[in-house]
């Protein structure tokens, strides 16, 4: 085997994983809107959530890419850790499913006569001016590409027939018993982490065993060394996640672990059975004694081929019957394990779902952000309670503190909206549908309203210095009524939250609840204004103490007129896009 065949082999390994990615990324585009619908299938029902996985996996073809993006719905609130590890246990079932088509198609039938047909449709496809056809054009590309480098990884691989000497250097490692399983457990494990695909690593130990380089149970223990090495991808993509999508990872090594423990104790009688079920098939049994491949082509090829691809199948399903019960105790598990690193102090100043990046599609990423919009919005909430804290204060000292924190919340809030603003950004910047594109504009009037409310309360602090500055302070009956205004003005952050959530589930209807807000906190502005006026034609008041008031009022009205907005953009982006 010269140079040229070794990259020859790598080429079409590299051309196999790009087709693999390349059809998993259009899937995923193609059904981007489709996936939110899946997480609302997911309820207290664990099976359903299994079932979930299993449908995901299917549809994307690839258990990473499944496993990868459940830990960025955990990392982004859109899943808890209970419902993340069922759906983590139903990928490893989805993902036999390209193990099957792999032998199936790839080995059985030569498709790669019609994956250059396809390339042609393909390309027609993705020059649409449609952003649908061209997520279709992308997953036909993807998938002949993944076929040709099958067919070309078959091809390049040698003949090790011709070269005996290497063919029993290759074998004698499957001649010490037991060790020689942990060994091919340990190229399955370290193979998957270096190619980052299980399906990749499945394909090349199809390609070995049909070829009869190794024997049928290493191929198996290589099987199951790989269901080891793809849980390091969702390990490497919660890294940067927060501590529940660590959590996410953490359980679906832990999952895969427990299932490769019990099928090396039960190893034999394992093997056994798959042979069992491939000779029903009517096929010889590739675990009996004296098993061997002599050829690519015939009944001993096809039986180790879906022999192997059995085993996947089986191996995953019966761990999953056996810890779907135990999921809570799983959960229970990883996060006394993975332990919260959090300072309490700046715990609300932090982005809580954003963090580690975008999810799958814009569509999904979209959903992402408006949790962390509404996540926002309950840190907007809290300025206001500072902002009460500061106008009931009559220690200086005190006051000082308060102010500092109406200072610093103004601050943070040019801080998310600004995280925010360069996530929606980075989001635009993909193929995006109209529907998608008219939400995120929805969500840059939010954040510039929610923005403006952090500048409202840093606007009462200033208002209330320069009363101490003068000198002045307001009498108790005055608190009172600056009290009922921040009321009406909390239970409008209320209602506001209310619809931000409402329309986060696709529930959102009316938002009579916000017009009556508002008029409440008109109606009470005008009231005091009035009032206030009054007071001061009969120099009941003094007029520049009076000035502070009504001004920490209009402060207090416009915050109104931003939680309206919101409101009002929720709405009419909801009635556009229905």
């Amino acid at each position: 085997m010269d140079i040229l065949d070794i990259f020859s082999l790598l080429g079409a390994l590299g051309m196999f994983l790009y087709g693999m990615n390349l059809m998993s990324s259009g899937l995923q585009k193609a059904a981007g809107e489709r996936l939110r619908g899946f997480l609302s299938a997911m309820t207290s029902n664990p099976f359903k959530r299994v079932a979930t996985g299993v449908g995901i996996t299917a549809l994307i073809q690839s258990s990473s890419a499944t496993t990868v993006m459940v830990v960025s719905f955990v990392n982004a609130g859109l899943l808890t850790l209970v419902q993340a590890i069922g759906v983590i246990m139903g990928a490893n079932i989805g993902t036999t499913i390209t193990a099957w088509m792999v032998s199936l198609l790839g080995f059985k039938a030569d498709i790669s006569i019609i994956a250059v047909p396809l390339m042609l449709l393909g390309f027609l496809f993705s020059n649409s001016k449609k952003n649908q056809n061209k997520n279709i054009g992308e997953l036909i590309v993807g998938f002949s590409l993944l076929f040709l480098g099958l067919s070309f990884m078959k091809e390049s691989v040698p003949d090790l027939k011709q070269t005996p000497q290497v063919l029993e250097f290759v074998r004698q490692w499957s001649g010490y018993g037991f060790w020689s399983v942990l060994i091919f457990l340990g190229v399955g494990t370290v193979l998957t982490l270096i190619l980052q695909s299980s399906s990749a690593t499945m394909a090349i130990t199809l390609i070995m065993l049909s070829m009869g380089w190794i024997p049928f149970p290493m191929g198996c223990a290589m099987v199951l060394g790989e269901n080891i090495g793809t849980t390091i991808t969702a390990n490497i993509a919660a890294s940067v996640g927060n501590a529940s999508a660590k959590r996410a990872a953490l359980s679906h090594t832990i999952f895969n672990v427990f299932g490769v423990i019990w099928a090396l104790i039960f190893f034999k009688p394992f093997l056994a059975l798959v042979g069992k079920i491939i000779e029903i098939m009517g096929l010889p049994d590739p675990a009996a004694p004296g098993f061997i491949v002599t050829s690519a082509e015939g009944a001993a090829s096809t039986s180790a081929l879906y022999g192997l691809s059995m085993l996947h199948t089986l191996f995953n399903t019966f761990n999953t019957l056996i810890l779907i019960w135990f999921t809570g105790l799983i959960a229970k598990i990883v996060t006394k394990l993975v332990r919260e690193k959090e300072n309490k102090k700046d715990k609300p100043f932090r982005l809580k779902y954003i963090e580690a990046g975008r999810l799958a599609t814009p569509e999904l990423s979209t959903e992402q952000a408006f949790k962390e919009i509404i996540h926002f919005a309950h840190i907007s909430r809290n300025g206001l309670g500072y902002a009460r804290a500061a106008i009931n204060e009559s220690n200086p000292e005190k006051f000082e503190e308060l102010r500092g924190k109406l200072v610093k919340y103004e601050e943070i809030s040019d801080r998310i909206e600004y995280e925010i603003a360069t996530f929606l950004n980075a989001v635009s910047s993909e193929e995006i549908s109209a529907r998608t594109s008219m939400k995120i504009k929805s969500m840059y009037k939010i954040i510039g309203e929610l923005e403006s409310l952090g500048d409202s309360g840093e606007s009462i602090s200033r208002i209330l210095s320069r009363r101490n500055v003068h000198n002045k302070t307001f009498d108790g009956e005055t608190i009172k009524k600056l009290n009922a205004m921040i009321d009406l003005v909390d239970n409008a952050y209320r209602v506001m939250i209310a619809n931000l959530t409402l329309a986060f589930d696709g529930k959102l209807e009316e938002i009579s609840n916000a017009y009556a807000a508002e008029d409440r906190i008109n109606n009470l502005r005008n009231n005091l204004r009035d009032e206030e006026i009054e007071s001061i034609e009969s120099d009941r008041k003094n007029y520049q103490t009076s000035v502070y008031y009504m001004d920490i009022v209009s402060q207090l009205e416009t915050m109104g007129d931003f939680l309206i907005n919101i409101s009002q953009t929720l709405y009419k982006t909801n009635t556009r896009i229905s």
